[in-house]
């Protein structure tokens, strides 16, 4: 039986991070979704959601008029979420430059400041964008070609961290095998998720928005309920710099996670396979089995300590595993000063299935997260 525990938990710590993107490898052999871009500028809103931002709110505005996109087809706005500092004054100053300000005077979160907007948008297409990142002069160009194609619903960036060092860390690996999955989805059927960084949609694909869940997952759920599907386009990219204060990476991925199983667990109809086809099973394995992988890493480590004595195979498995955890115990002690990047990626893999474990607790007890506080980077 405790072979069985650990061979199975095994199993499945392998199809969450390798099996799936394998699978879809597999699929994509006999199925390939390209998308037919066009030479296509639809009416556009760009909706960036703030709150107390009078340090980054700026810069921001100043990229954002660098965006060529002809201006008569473009409406930007930004949803100020209960800001009590001197954000609104500064984005009132570029009301003559093309760019309105959407005051929600009560702050109830970025769902709800983006839903709020969403009904006063005139565009064709709704783009969204956080305040901390970098759009291209071409982005919103890029972005609108993909609609030309009547099977997107919506089309997600890709992202692109920028270090305050220069230097790669545990987080740009794992964010560049994100953005390799999310383009493994796309060619095959779908996304499961955008980058809530920079991403669009069609208008009614946000007909149906909601004030209390995490809206990059959710928009995607939306489009598939219309029979449309969600994309990565590695044209369109969102430059952001890493967080300033690493004490709080921890708590931001909590959050991200709280507010993912509230979504997924009020969606749990994707996971019909007679209704949604292949997107159930992109449903499951991308978001429930990846937050299901704390408990086999738990499972793995207690049955494999209660069956070292049974065989020396059973004993170097335990050490690999001690080792793996040592070198992320190793790399956060190290946290302040230069650590390699090999001891990086052990430690960030433990984080992010922590973090992972937290937000079950929470979710468990009851937890529904809503208030939103941006990262500072």
């Amino acid at each position: 039986m405790l072979t069985l525990v650990l061979t199975g938990s095994l199993f499945l710590i392998f199809w969450a991070y390798f099996g799936y993107p394998l699978s879809l490898e597999v699929v994509s052999l006999f199925r390939s979704q390209a998308v037919a871009k066009g030479d296509y500028l639809p009416s556009m809103t760009l909706i960036i959601t703030v709150h107390n931002e009078e340090k980054r709110i700026r810069e921001k505005l100043e990229n954002t008029l660098g965006i060529d996109y002809p201006r008569n087809r473009l409406q930007v706005l930004v949803a100020s979420d209960g800001s009590t500092d001197a954000t609104n004054s500064i984005v009132s100053e570029y009301a003559d430059r093309g760019i309105d300000l959407f005051e929600v005077r009560r702050r109830g979160g970025k769902e709800n400041a983006q839903r709020e907007a969403v009904a006063v948008a005139t565009g064709e297409i709704i783009a969204f964008s956080d305040v901390a990142t970098i759009i291209l002069p071409d982005g919103l160009r890029a972005i609108a070609a993909n609609f030309a194609d009547p099977t997107v619903g919506c089309v997600s960036s890709v992202d692109r961290i920028v270090g305050h060092d220069g230097k790669s860390c545990g987080e740009g690996f794992y964010v560049r095998y994100e953005m390799w999955l999310r383009g493994l989805e796309s060619r095959v059927n779908s996304l499961v998720g955008l980058s809530g960084s920079f991403f669009a949609a069609r208008r009614k694909v946000c007909a149906d928005f909601s004030a209390e869940m995490q809206s990059d997952f959710r928009t995607v759920l939306n489009s598939m309920k219309l029979g449309l599907r969600g994309i990565s386009d590695p044209a369109v990219i969102g430059y952001y710099p890493d967080i300033a204060d690493s004490n709080k990476e921890f708590d931001r991925k909590v959050r991200t996670v709280l507010r993912g199983l509230t979504v997924y667990f009020r969606n749990l109809e994707f996971l019909n396979p007679f209704r949604y086809g292949l997107f159930a099973y992109q449903f499951f394995c991308h978001k429930l089995l990846r937050w299901l992988v704390p408990l086999f890493l738990l499972l793995a480590l207690i049955s494999n300590l209660l069956l070292i004595n049974f065989s020396d195979l059973f004993l170097l498995l335990f050490l690999g595993q001690a080792a793996f955890y040592a070198a992320a115990f190793y790399a956060w002690r190290q946290r302040e000063t230069p650590t390699q990047i090999l001891l990086k990626i052990p430690l960030y893999f433990m984080t992010v299935n922590l973090s992972i474990l937290v937000a079950w607790w929470r979710y468990l007890s009851g937890n529904r997260m809503v208030m939103w506080a941006p990262s500072q980077r």
